[in-house]
């Protein structure tokens, strides 16, 4: 299976090279000794750190990025630089995302060589933490909506709770509630209720940013965790959320049903735990449906 490697000089050169090699013709003891330290895990970030500490001992550099946008992952280790080194990597006809060698002064061609011959040994450890990465968000995602599922709930908002904590950073919650959704069911049929799903999750994810979370959370549920988001700008985003949802006709099998959401939010105090901070959210979510539904409620 044949690996490509496509490096592109940084930003203050204009130089395009192209160079393509199969993967271990020739495995020198240092390349393989950073494949086996890669290999002992699955998880990406750790990988791409383990990768920058070994790459470093060949070529100095500052800091080394990944991007891979199909799946949502930027990761960075290091002190971002001027002069960048950026490789495309793809393995067979797979593309595997980017990877940017970054620092202070500019790369020059023993530089780019060096780094071809170690960027092998990234290859497969990379690929195999790719899939598995695949298949956990399969296994986490909720068939009908592509949102997370409910099984996921738990872990994912102790981490953010956890990692707000840690960075002194807020962070808030948001529970989405469809308005009248047995209704729709009942005259329409449960398979247009389905598409009323995919539509609410559709207009949610529209105002929603990369780094927060959507995870249908029951039958016409969902939840949103806002990252960095205080009281303010969670109740700026709800609000956005509700007049998306109800601003989106949805029109299925020649039907126009005009769907609306009722959302409470909250925001995590130094007191909270994670059952508090559901409790508190879900409180509000009762005083907008109480209140006539269609409507943001919270409480700080």
């Amino acid at each position: 299976m044949a690996g490509s490697l496509h490096s592109i000089e940084g930003s203050m050169a204009r130089r395009d090279r192209r160079r393509s090699r199969t993967p271990y013709p020739y495995v020198s003891d240092d390349s393989f000794n950073i494949t086996l330290a890669l290999q002992e895990t699955l998880d990406i970030e750790q990988i791409i750190e383990i990768f920058h500490e070994h790459a470093n001992t060949h070529v100095s550099h500052d800091a080394l990025e990944y991007h891979n946008p199909e799946l949502n992952i930027d990761i960075k280790a290091g002190t971002p630089a001027n002069h960048a080194c950026t490789y495309h990597l793809n393995l067979g006809n797979k593309p595997m995302g980017r990877l940017v060698f970054k620092r202070r002064k500019r790369f020059v061609e023993e530089d780019h060589e060096q780094l071809e011959n170690i960027l092998s040994s990234l290859l497969y450890p990379l690929r195999n933490a790719l899939q598995y990465n695949e298949a956990l968000q399969l296994a986490q995602k909720d068939p009908l909506t592509g949102t997370f599922n409910r099984a996921t709930l738990d872990d994912s908002i102790q981490r953010e709770i956890n990692t707000a904590r840690r960075h002194n950073t807020p962070l808030s919650m948001i529970m989405l509630d469809i308005d009248h959704f047995k209704g729709i069911n009942d005259n329409y049929g449960h398979s247009i209720g389905d598409q009323a799903l995919k539509s609410v999750a559709n207009a949610a994810q529209e105002c929603i940013r990369n780094t927060d979370m959507l995870f249908r959370y029951g039958g016409e549920e969902f939840l949103i965790v806002a990252r960095n988001t205080d009281y303010e700008g969670c109740q700026q985003l709800a609000e956005r959320i509700r007049q998306q949802i109800e601003q989106d006709k949805c029109v299925i099998a020649g039907n126009t049903i005009n769907v609306t959401a009722s959302l409470g939010i909250s925001t995590l105090n130094k007191e909270d735990t994670q059952d508090t901070l559901f409790s508190r959210t879900d409180t509000a979510l009762y005083q907008a449906k109480n209140n006539g539904r269609n409507q943001v409620r919270g409480l700080d």
